[in-house]
């Protein structure tokens, strides 16, 4: 640990976050003159004290120790959903009874983050994004935090709800989605201050869901891809994931200027046909996987840097920079085994996220995330299902794998 490395971070995020010298000394029960040796490198903070530093500032405790960046920041839509499970949807005027009520974290952020932590508890994982000043919110943050996620950059808004979903469920399997937007309406770029990203990677959901990021911007196109050309400046690596959307015109105007600040573009084939005006299925309903590679192609063309990744029921699909193509089988389950799908294409985006960063090569980003996306069919929610990296390997070698 060098004493003027962890200085000089602590005096630069002291800064980003607007604090004097005397406001942090507050925070963490110091004098002034301690937090000022500190950042002249004469001492260091107490290791007790660390902890305290990275919630604060919004940093994993090896950013403060090393200067180096690590883990993986997931920045986007947070929401709660209310699932109530009933017998039949009523008639208009008539009642159903609800036999069940569960609450459950959704949305990007809170998914794939807690799926990253869960698949390797010490890669460091933070989220940023907007909740309300109410009980879902604090809800949103706990859980994350008990998977030991980093919030700091969580912010709360006041006189607006968490976004919600009530997800209205029959026992037969068959479910209706009322939804809320709430504070994810008013997540934008000045929610995130760039300077305090410490993280290797930023992955960022969900394009077509997040109206200020969505908006327009005269010079990119969009607000999200300027933002996203800040933080590749930063030295950080982008991803994004895409929501399936039914306004199908919204696709091309929306998503590809974001691609121009993109290193790895990951979502399902019919969000990425969608932006070129293709069917990924022939008329029968096959998979054609040529229509794909036209797809991801185009996708590559306008401007992702590394990998094009794209998830199916049945295969996965990676493109990178060089023009290497891969394809993997998913693996086949019974459909007995199944008990849900909610959070699937955020369990293969963390898996693929976790391959990314730890360099593994196309074919094996694609194996082990089409696994981590099988742990998610083994339970109701999108989270509860996600295994650790050791038992991910064990499934992949458990199961048979789709021929294409």
């Amino acid at each position: 640990m060098n004493a003027r490395v962890t200085g000089n971070l602590i005096s630069e995020l002291r800064k980003s976050k607007g604090y004097t010298q005397s406001e942090l000394a507050k925070k963490l029960n110091v004098s002034d003159k301690t937090i000022s040796k500190w950042e002249n490198g004469i001492g260091y903070p107490e290791i007790t004290q660390f902890p305290a530093l990275s919630n604060l500032f919004g940093v994993s405790i090896d950013y403060l120790l090393t200067g180096e960046r690590v883990g993986i920041c997931v920045a986007g839509n947070m929401i709660v959903d209310m699932v109530k499970s009933i017998d039949d949807f009523p008639k208009i005027g008539m009642l159903s009874e609800i036999k069940e009520i569960s609450r459950a974290v959704g949305g990007c952020a809170p998914n794939t983050a807690i799926n990253l932590v869960k698949i390797d508890n010490s890669l460091p994982v933070s989220v940023v994004g907007c909740v309300g000043d109410d009980e879902n919110g604090s809800y949103l943050k706990s859980v994350m935090q008990r998977h030991g996620i980093n919030t700091g950059l969580v912010k709360t808004i006041e006189k607006i709800s968490t976004a919600f979903s009530d997800v209205i469920s029959l026992e037969k399997g068959e479910r209706t989605f009322f939804s809320y937007r709430g504070a994810n309406d008013l997540f934008s770029p000045n929610d995130i201050n760039v300077s305090s990203l410490k993280c290797r990677m930023l992955h960022f959901g969900y394009i077509l869901l997040l109206a200020s990021f969505d908006a327009d911007d005269n010079e990119y196109g969009t607000v999200l891809a300027r933002f996203l050309d800040k933080v590749q400046k930063r030295g950080i690596k982008v991803s994004i994931d895409v929501v399936s959307n039914n306004t199908l015109s919204e696709y091309p105007k929306k998503i590809i200027p974001a691609l121009k600040y993109t290193d790895y573009a990951i979502m399902n084939e019919l969000e990425c046909c969608n932006i070129w005006g293709l069917n990924p299925y022939s008329e029968d309903g096959v998979l054609d996987i040529e229509v794909i590679k036209e797809a991801m192609k185009k996708t590559m063309d306008a401007g992702v840097k590394e990998k094009v990744i794209i998830h199916c029921k049945k295969a996965g699909f990676c493109l990178s920079s060089n023009g290497e193509f891969n394809m993997v089988g998913s693996l086949i389950i019974d459909d007995s085994m199944i008990k849900g799908s909610v959070g699937a294409g955020d369990a293969f985006c963390a898996g693929a996220l976790y391959g990314i960063y730890n360099d593994y090569n196309d074919k094996e980003i694609l194996e082990f995330a089409s696994a981590a996306a099988l742990c998610n069919l083994f339970e109701v929610n999108s989270i509860d299902g996600m295994k650790n990296k050791d038992e991910i390997f064990k499934i992949m070698s458990a199961y048979k794998r789709y021929e294409l």
